[in-house]
């Protein structure tokens, strides 16, 4: 075994236990790459060969799983139990005023904090439909 084959294996298993140590994918191509090297290196005593076959796997390996890995990281939003309250109807209790933070809507038997969606200042007794949800409070649109 070449002093290279040994290189090359070694940045194999030091890109592998990097990855395995991790949460994101860091490494991975690396080793790849270096393993396909450490292979090469047994049929030929020339690094630049080497060294390009390196680069060459460790792209390929890197184009063919980027799309996966973009797919995987992508941010999903998180649902929580007040999400069930977007698209039913509300009655406001207290009248909304966004200008001067007010407004307060009864969904469901339960009392909620509540904006306007458009800024309309909203009666109370009158009824809203909730289109969503900022922080703690409900933002409604008159009926």
């Amino acid at each position: 075994m070449s002093t290279m084959t040994i290189i090359w294996l070694v940045i194999a298993v030091v890109m592998g236990v990097t990855e395995a140590c991790t949460v994101q994918l860091v490494s991975v191509w690396f080793a790849i790459g270096s393993a396909a090297a450490c292979i090469t290196s047994l049929f030929t005593d020339q690094i630049y060969i080497q060294v390009i076959v390196f680069v060459v796997v460790t792209a390929i390996a890197l184009a063919v799983t980027r799309p996966l890995v973009k797919k995987l990281k992508r941010k999903r939003p998180e649902a929580t139990n007040a999400d069930r309250y977007i698209g039913k109807s509300a009655v406001v209790v207290e009248a909304i005023d966004n200008d001067h933070a007010k407004g307060l809507v009864k969904v469901d038997n339960e009392k909620w904090t509540a904006r306007s969606a458009d800024g309309q200042l909203i009666e109370p007794g009158d009824r809203v439909v909730v289109t969503a949800i900022e922080g703690v409070k409900l933002i409604v649109s008159k009926v």
